[in-house]
């Protein structure tokens, strides 16, 4: 009898082990998928209360249970719970003395600054919807962003005051009502906010000034790469605030951490993830107004961070700095982000300290996301078998030449093996809604897929491309169509291509994405032709792009074709996509401060031509012009 109790209780000790043996990552899937079974039902329960528990709902309770609590750090700046409740009060009450009513969209154009928050915050007491304007746009791309969202106010920040007035007459006469957060204002037909914000009691707004908000009513609306040429505005409600706000929880966020952003505010993972998810755990943000590698461990040591946000290109540049003594001397815990190349995630962890980095992979408006909980190197998720039976998920092949998935004898999709590259499609269900897009129906219809698996089916197209191992871990391949990434923004091809095609010397002009060797995402490449009888003007071309384009889309490369294309030829963009050579690396061919173009003439000679100039050898454009078709490997 003894014997037997022996033997029973050394194969309960044995299972553990055989499990760890056999499936390695169980444990961690099942506590990952408690944690968003967890969400899901706290979701439910939330949308059913009255009034709705929105996120900014929930910074009111946090404001009422720990008021002295520091929410906000900033520079010398520290503010609490209860210091920016007050001030987001009076934000609401000012607004609301301006005519603005619930369901009035309100455009913020602005940089990172505590303002930015508790102008958001104010905003959703009033029940109003923010547009978050990236401040790096100007002009065209300005008054599209503003126009469609249907703002009826524009928020901006006083050191924007040169891109306001450039879009004034536009907004004036289409009746926009516009301030600068400042109190004072030297522009003709711009108000100032802060002193009738200054002027109002801070005390809590009435709840009928919110009564029609609902889980769907939307909330924000952030700003993706269109391909028609335009960025597209993401219709952002509150239950996908709650959602992304999940990203936090399973990364293990809690309400003693300090959470450190440098990202800008006007995207989801600052905002969503970063400010949200410090809200909901009723942990303390330290916002900067940009990153700087030289001064980041420092802000880490002087906050006693936590827990940082992070796109590949930070960690990278962290990881360039001079290694130093204290390098290793924090107290950061975990690493939240996207975009980290396998070589600097290891360069990162190896030098700074055992943090916990979780990669993740979702798109503004995408219903499908994926966090590499059990953080291995390399893979931005994991195939969680229970939660795909609630999201269902897939890839399938896809057609890069003709853009476009592939179908079989039967009109419908094909699943890729495991192993094998495919474009990432999500079931469009009442769980896992795609929202669209403002003020654009057909961008909307775009990105869905119908008939894909049988008749009547709907799918979200992500427009990924994505691979799962045979160990069921899912690594970021490429982006298809007219967008490609660089420093954390996304680029639409057809924009670029628009502002390049209004120098006077252009005829056709095609722009796309190449990958660096050593850069993560890709850089804009150019490809032009010139108007007969016109000579290429370097100067003229890199002043316009200057002046019309923010950094990050600008092309540092271009091609320009000094013959018509044959039409025996592909064209440069229609080539099959491929890391550039060594010699277009800025790292193995820097150049002079002053850009040259580096051409061939008809005989065959290089010759150089001035182009202008840029602070940094890795963002120096080099110009190739090239007689016949494109014989490099460089899409």
């Amino acid at each position: 009898m003894l014997a037997a109790a022996f033997t029973a209780l050394a194969g309960l000790l044995l299972v553990p082990l055989l499990v760890a043996l056999c499936c390695p990552y169980l444990f961690q899937d099942v506590r990952y998928f408690l944690r968003v079974a967890g969400l899901v039902r706290r979701l439910r329960s939330y949308g059913r209360r009255r009034p709705v528990a929105t996120v900014p709902r929930a910074f009111q309770e946090q404001a009422r249970r720990v008021p002295h609590k520091i929410f906000l750090r900033y520079g010398d700046q520290v503010l609490t719970y209860a210091q920016v409740d007050r001030r987001s009060n009076q934000v609401a009450r000012a607004l609301h003395g301006l005519g603005l009513r619930q369901g009035d969209c309100v455009a913020l154009f602005m940089g990172n600054e505590p303002a930015y928050v508790w102008l958001w915050l104010g905003l959703a007491k009033l029940g109003c919807p923010m547009a978050c304007l990236n401040y790096n746009i100007r002009a065209k791309s300005l008054l599209h962003c503003f126009q469609c969202c249907g703002a009826k106010v524009l928020l901006a920040s006083p050191e924007l005051q040169d891109a306001v007035e450039e879009v004034l007459p536009s907004l004036k006469k289409d009746g926009v009502s516009l301030y600068y957060v400042s109190r004072t204002s030297s522009t003709e037909g711009v108000d100032s906010l802060l002193d009738k914000v200054d002027e109002v009691s801070s005390d809590p707004v009435p709840e009928s000034w919110r009564c029609e908000v609902t889980f769907s009513t939307p909330a924000l609306y952030i700003y993706t790469s269109g391909t028609t040429g335009l960025p597209k505005a993401a219709m952002i409600n509150h239950n996908r605030i709650w959602y992304a706000t999940g990203l936090a929880m399973a990364s293990g966020f809690r309400s003693d951490d300090v959470i450190y952003t440098t990202l800008p505010l006007y995207h989801s993972a600052a905002l969503m993830i970063g400010l949200h998810g410090c809200i909901v755990n009723g942990a303390t943000l330290v916002l900067r107004k940009k990153f700087s590698a030289s001064q980041f461990w420092d802000d880490c040591r002087k906050y006693d961070v936590t827990v940082i946000q992070y796109i590949g290109e930070l960690l990278r540049y962290l990881c360039n700095t001079p290694s130093k003594p204290n390098d290793r001397d924090h107290k950061v815990r975990v690493a939240l982000g996207n975009g980290l190349r396998a070589d600097v995630w290891r360069e990162f962890v190896r030098r700074f300290g055992d943090i916990q980095v979780y990669e993740f992979y979702a798109s503004t408006e995408g219903n499908v996301g994926f966090l590499n909980y059990p953080r291995k190197i390399g893979a931005v998720g994991r195939v969680n078998y229970l939660q795909r039976k609630v999201v269902r998920y897939e890839l399938i092949k896809y057609d890069v030449e003709k853009d476009e998935p592939v179908r079989d004898e039967n009109g419908f999709c094909i699943r890729v093996p495991k192993g094998e590259v495919g474009l990432l499609i999500c079931k469009i269900t009442q769980l896992t809604p795609f929202n669209g897009y403002a003020g654009g129906k057909s961008q909307t219809e775009k990105k869905k897929l119908r008939d894909v698996f049988k008749k009547g089916d709907l799918y979200f197209n992500s427009g990924d491309l994505l691979m799962i191992d045979q160990e069921n871990f899912i690594y970021f391949h490429d982006r298809v169509g007219d967008t490609f990434r660089w420093k954390g923004e996304n680029v639409a091809t057809t924009e670029v291509a628009d502002i390049v095609g209004l120098v006077e010397f252009v005829q056709e002009v095609n722009v796309y994405g190449v990958p660096v060797p050593g850069h993560e995402g890709r850089i804009g490449m150019a490809s032009i032709r010139m108007k007969e009888n016109s000579e290429f003007d370097g100067k003229k071309l890199f002043q316009h792009v200057t002046d019309y384009l923010p950094s990050y889309a600008r092309p540092r490369f271009l091609r320009v074709q000094v013959e018509p294309w044959e039409s025996d030829f592909p064209r440069p963009w229609q080539q099959n996509r491929s890391p550039l050579p060594q010699g277009f690396s800025p790292h193995h061919a820097p150049l002079p401060p002053t850009m040259h173009a580096l051409c061939t003439n008809s005989r065959g000679q290089h010759i150089a031509l001035s182009v202008g100039n840029e602070a940094k050898a890795e963002t120096r454009a080099c110009v190739f012009l090239t007689k016949g078709p494109r014989t490099d490997s460089a899409t």
